[in-house]
């Protein structure tokens, strides 16, 4: 069963993530102080979830995760991406870039897209690369 587990950063400054479909008896979610601390606690919450619906002679479904990222949490979770340099990519200015990501300033929907397709480009390039 595919989800989509939704990842956020809250005002406090810590990461929260939940899985946005209903699913059968149990709700899905995870917090930390990043965002992989955040999927991490969600996953190991899903095993345990797992577990205790096992002894209790009930099924749980096999989840496929797929992630949506706002701007800061992607940028946390993928923190070796070259914030620089997705803004040029995207041709976007890198200092406004970097107030989008540190949630200084929110982007507008075609601030967004112009960042999705560079993140989309490197992707691609990434996935066609070969050493």
């Amino acid at each position: 069963m595919k989800v989509t587990v939704i990842m956020e950063k809250a005002s406090d400054g810590y990461y929260s993530c939940f899985v946005e479909e209903d699913l059968p008896g149990f709700g899905l979610a995870g917090y930390g102080d990043t965002a992989e601390a955040a999927k991490k606690d969600m996953i190991k919450v899903y095993e345990e979830i797992k577990e205790m619906q096992a002894e209790e002679g009930q099924e749980v479904p096999k989840l496929e995760f797929i992630y949506k990222y706002d701007m800061q949490s992607f940028f946390n979770y993928f923190s070796f991406l070259n914030v620089t340099k997705v803004a040029e990519l995207a041709g976007i200015n890198a200092s406004l870039m970097r107030q989008y990501t540190s949630g200084v300033t929110a982007a507008g929907q075609k601030q967004y897209d112009k960042i999705r397709i560079a993140v989309e480009r490197i992707s691609k390039e990434l996935s066609a690369a070969t050493f």
